[in-house]
């Protein structure tokens, strides 16, 4: 693990064996979704490290929501707040497709909202990565790899960074 310093506290990248209780967490989490966004057509999907079988990962449910406008996420934000959820918009300067929310709203986060719109790019690249990681093990075992190499020697920030080129090797826009 790398201690970093974000905002005046120390933050580690842990990682941890694949919790087989993930999945009924997603599922709880989804539930609340669907009553959040009961009035709107969205596909609420688990995403990120926790959705793979057998994958190392940092212990945070990632959850995709494809929404037809960011608006209607926008238009959640109370409702979001309410259940628990801190909406990030400081992150909209990084991914302006997305919107950003993590739970609960202090340390250590559980969950992560992440709102695009459904068909996107954004959409399609995350649901196409979290497939190819659970349809071919030899890809989920060096991406494992990978991540648990990384976590004993960067930062958070430079964690997340460090995955693209492998992130873009699966999805096909860059040689492996």
């Amino acid at each position: 693990m790398t201690a970093t310093e974000h905002g005046g506290c120390v933050e580690q990248v842990r990682l941890v064996p694949y919790d087989p209780d993930w999945p009924r967490q997603f599922d709880e989490e989804r539930i609340l979704l669907s009553q959040i966004f009961a009035d709107s057509t969205v596909r609420i999907e688990h995403v990120g490290s926790t959705s793979v079988p057998g994958l190392t990962a940092k212990p945070v449910i990632d959850i995709l929501v494809g929404v037809s406008d960011l608006r209607l996420a926008e238009s959640r934000v109370a409702s979001l707040r309410s259940s628990g959820y801190q909406y990030v918009p400081e992150y909209e300067q990084q991914k302006p497709g997305r919107r950003y929310f993590r739970k609960p709203q202090t340390r250590p986060r559980t969950h992560h909202l992440h709102c695009v719109v459904l068909g996107s790019e954004d959409w399609s690249r995350t649901i196409l990565f979290r497939d190819r990681l659970r349809d071919e093990p030899a890809i989920a075992e060096a991406y494992s790899d990978l991540k648990r190499r990384l976590a004993d020697t960067v930062s958070k920030k430079g964690f997340t960074e460090a995955k693209t080129p492998f992130i873009e090797a699966v999805l096909g826009r860059r040689p492996p």
